[in-house]
């Protein structure tokens, strides 16, 4: 009998799981829905919030090379996922590629630090929708005090209408998603038009700001892990502020991997899925720089550095600084409509990788039922949907952006050495997609995210360790006894196809 933490899921097995009546999804999606729901949850909060206060915070006119810095390591790790995708086309993503591949300990892990990634992330977002409703329609936002306690009921809102469109179909949630998409990338293209013209040369000097005095030297948790180690202290420009920026502006980039969640609902994922995650973030790196060039070019970074008031610029800013104040509403709407999408595909997300821990046992397996009229995991997405409520609607966890960071990269960085896993372990497998060059862009990809990680802060990884540290209490107390794969090894449930990779290296 395998060792419980390194049994591993043959891909057989994740197939035939697929066909489970009660445990399967409808396959209705394209290359086209993919790419879709990749440029809808990739365009969000990152274009309209982050790029201007990272620049005047983290990196000035040199945030352009801290996004493309962060686009080459997503680029990295995305071919991995196609790979992978194409050759696993089941829900769960980094989950199910680390079951095939590291063995059950190991994917369990990257569950729960995906479900840190969709839930909070999503969380965040809809934080950052509620915000933006009173700009559009002429409010202080979506919250009220209630016996004391702000409530954000415009957060608690959109999660609510999210989780109903996600519970009738991913579909129709497709393609509600792409015509909010259309709107926003529209914004965006405004954006960039109109920018052009205020562009002055002059705010492009300094392109890499010096160090601030005393930024080189102070030390606390908010210093970057690699600056604590080369004794940078805090980032705040320089090259430490443009490696920094880079790996906050990553946050922007999250989510071209929720569309390998929805591998197993794709018509023909060996071709599709890695059109769709590749598509989708070639798209939305050339918006993105373009972006950042305009802003940084509008104004002198210092103008969008956090004020003593503690209240961060954001992209409207820049065009109020210039004068251009009709460009408000139009770039709050556009921010409207991009966080409603980014949210609803962070959910889906969130859902599709908890349906894979839940059909194999390593959550309750009864929440990975789908319904017979909409072919979705409807109890466990409304499940899901009152906790990020709950969450986003009770709770201030503005800060909390770079956890989701630190928890998207360690996932990727197993993706990537799973790919390498992969092909040595299963060469037989059919792959619809092949990285090229052998083992080096894995072996890429697995470097330039660790780079980003020791980039982020000190405390960001002191909440992450945390955070895996109550994961593998609950796979110790809970997962591991109730495994499908554990259960089928002790001849507990009838097993149609062999549980674990018939390799000799468990």
């Amino acid at each position: 009998m395998a060792n419980p933490l390194t049994r591993r899921k043959s891909i057989e097995q994740s197939m035939a799981d697929t066909d489970e009546p009660e445990h399967s999804l409808r396959k209705e999606l394209s290359a086209w829905n993919l790419i879709v729901f990749g440029v809808s949850v990739v365009i969000g909060a990152g274009i309209f919030t982050i790029t201007a206060s990272t620049a005047g915070n983290k990196a000035g006119p040199a945030i352009s090379v801290s996004f493309i810095m962060a686009a080459i390591a997503c680029a990295l790790a995305a071919l991995c996922y196609a790979e992978f995708a194409s050759t696993v086309p089941v829900a769960g993503s980094a989950y199910t590629f680390g079951y095939a591949t590291f063995g059950e300990f190991l994917a369990w892990i990257l569950g729960w630090d995906l479900i840190l990634e969709f839930a909070v992330g999503a969380a965040v977002v809809a934080k950052g929708w509620s915000s933006y409703l009173g700009s559009v329609f002429g409010f202080a936002g979506g919250t009220t005090e209630i016996a004391g306690h702000d409530v954000d009921w415009g957060a608690i809102v959109i999660i609510a209408v999210v989780t109903t469109l996600l519970v009738l179909g991913t579909r129709l949630s497709s393609q509600v998603s792409a015509v909010i998409t259309a709107i926003k990338v529209a914004v965006v293209l405004l954006v960039i038009i109109v920018g052009f013209f205020y562009i002055k040369a002059d705010n492009y000097t300094p392109f890499v700001p010096p160090s601030e005095t005393g930024a080189g030297t102070e030390k606390s948790v908010d210093s970057t892990l690699f600056s604590l180690i080369t004794g940078g202290g805090d980032s705040a420009y320089g090259w430490y502020g443009v490696l920094a920026a880079a790996s906050i502006v990553f946050f922007a980039f999250i989510g071209f991997d929720v569309v390998a969640t929805t591998a197993e609902e794709t018509r023909n994922p060996k071709r599709d899925v890695p059109r769709g995650i590749l598509g989708s973030l070639a798209i939305v790196t050339v918006l993105y720089v373009l972006v950042t060039i305009v802003v940084t070019g509008m104004v002198n970074y210092k103008q969008l550095a956090t004020g003593d008031d503690g209240d961060s610029k954001n992209l409207a800013d820049a065009f109020a600084l210039n004068g251009v104040t009709w460009a408000e509403k139009i770039i709050a709407i556009g921010a409207l409509a991009g966080l409603t999408t980014v949210v609803m595909v962070l959910m889906l997300g969130q859902s599709r990788v908890l349906f894979a821990m839940c059909r194999d046992g390593l959550l309750p397996r009864s929440m990975s039922k789908t319904s017979d009229r909409f072919g979705t995991p409807a109890r466990l997405t409304i499940l899901i949907g009152v906790v990020v409520a709950i969450v986003a609607g009770f709770f201030p966890i503005d800060k909390l952006e770079e956890m989701v960071n630190v928890g998207t990269l360690f996932a990727f960085v197993v993706v990537a050495a799973g790919v390498l896993v992969l092909r040595k372990s299963r060469p037989d497998l059919e792959r619809g997609f092949t990285v090229p060059g052998g083992p080096i862009i894995p072996v890429l990809a697995i470097i330039a995210c660790v780079w980003l990680m020791l980039n982020l802060s000190a405390l960001t990884w002191i909440r992450f360790i945390i955070w895996m540290v109550i994961g593998v209490a609950v796979y110790f107390l809970y997962s591991q006894r109730h495994s499908m794969v554990g259960k089928r090894e002790r001849g507990e449930v009838t097993d149609t196809v062999a549980a674990t990779d018939s390799s000799p290296e468990r």
